[in-house]
This record gives structure tokens, C-alpha cells and sequence, in this order.
């Protein structure tokens, strides 16, 4: 079972479910910070959520609670890029614990981990979409409900693609 993500919209098991991608559309080379979703198949490495927010995840992936001093690194000039980090930081990284809810549940996928390569996008991940399914920087959002419902039917070794 694949899940195949397009322009809006995600397709799994049969349903097609609203998604949010990068504001730049899909691309084949990503860069960091260019707004673009990677072209590409992939696979979710790990789930990070809120343990405040989400009372109930249930998905054979593993599972790690966001604390309030995770980041993720976005300089490319540092040997922490595109890996977690811990706050206090000093130098470029996204917040995971954030006030909106965007971050309630963060899939990591396997974009640029193995090896990583500075430069060639970090923090491609499939998280809650907003209210108004504003594009993202590169990511995939989806409603919490269907995400939700998707990693209860899914593995560590579902192929997620990429593109139009």
C-alpha cells in the first residue's frame, strides 16, 4: 500500500484527502528554502507529536513526544543540518514545540537523511495543514483528523510519493 501526494490533494487507500504542499509547487532538485515539496518517494522515519494535544496516536512507526526545547536545523553550515536539536541554539532551526498546531504531529521522512547533503532541504515533513491549507515551505499538511487516521493504517515501510 503507497500513499501518492499531488498537487492538493493526497491519495490513500482509495480516498483522496485535501493536503497543503511546498508554496512553490513540487520540484526535482530541492534546494533549502526554495518553497518547493521534493519530487520523489519516500518513507516516514519517525512520528514526533504533542503529548499535550494528541491524547490517542496509534501507528506502528515509532513515536516521540515533542518537548518544549526540540528544534530542527535548517543551517546548512552546521553538522546538526537536518537533524534534531535542543534549544538553546545558535544558529538557524525551526521550533517543534510550537502555539499553532501545525506541529500537534510532525512524520519525518527520509528526504536528505541518508547521507545527508548540506543544502539540499531539511525539515520535509507531513504535519497538520492550517485551517485554511496555507502552502508550506516544502512540507505536507493534512487535517489532524486524517492524519491520524492514515498513520493507523500505515508502516515504516509505506512508500510515500511526491509529484504531479
Amino acid at each position: 500500500m503507497s500513499i501518492r501526494v499531488k498537487k492538493n490533494y493526497l491519495i490513500f487507500d482509495g480516498t483522496k484527502f485535501r493536503c497543503a504542499i511546498g508554496k512553490n509547487g513540487f520540484i526535482k532538485e530541492k534546494c533549502e528554502g526554495d518553497g518547493c515539496s521534493p519530487i520523489g518517494t519516500y518513507k516516514i522515519d519517525k512520528v514526533f507529536y504533542r503529548k499535550d494535544r494528541i491524547k490517542d496516536i496509534c501507528t506502528d512507526i515509532e513515536t516521540i513526544e515533542i518537548n518544549p526545547k526540540d528544534g530542527w536545523c535548517d543551517d546548512q553550515t552546521q553538522q546538526q543540518y537536518n537533524k534534531l536539536i535542543q534549544f538553546p541554539y545558535s544558529y538557524s532551526a525551526e521550533h517543534l514545540y510550537r502555539d499553532d498546531d501545525i506541529y500537534n504531529i510532525i512524520c519525518v521522512l527520509n528526504h536528505n537523511q541518508n547521507p545527508i547533503v548540506s543544502g539540499l532541504g531539511s525539515a520535509i515533513f507531513i504535519h497538520v495543514a492550517s485551517h485554511s491549507f496555507t502552502p508550506t515551505e516544502g512540507c505536507i499538511a493534512l487535517r489532524q483528523s486524517d492524519l491520524l487516521n492514515i498513520l493507523s493504517k500505515i508502516t515504516s515501510n509505506t512508500e510515500i510519493v511526491f509529484g504531479d
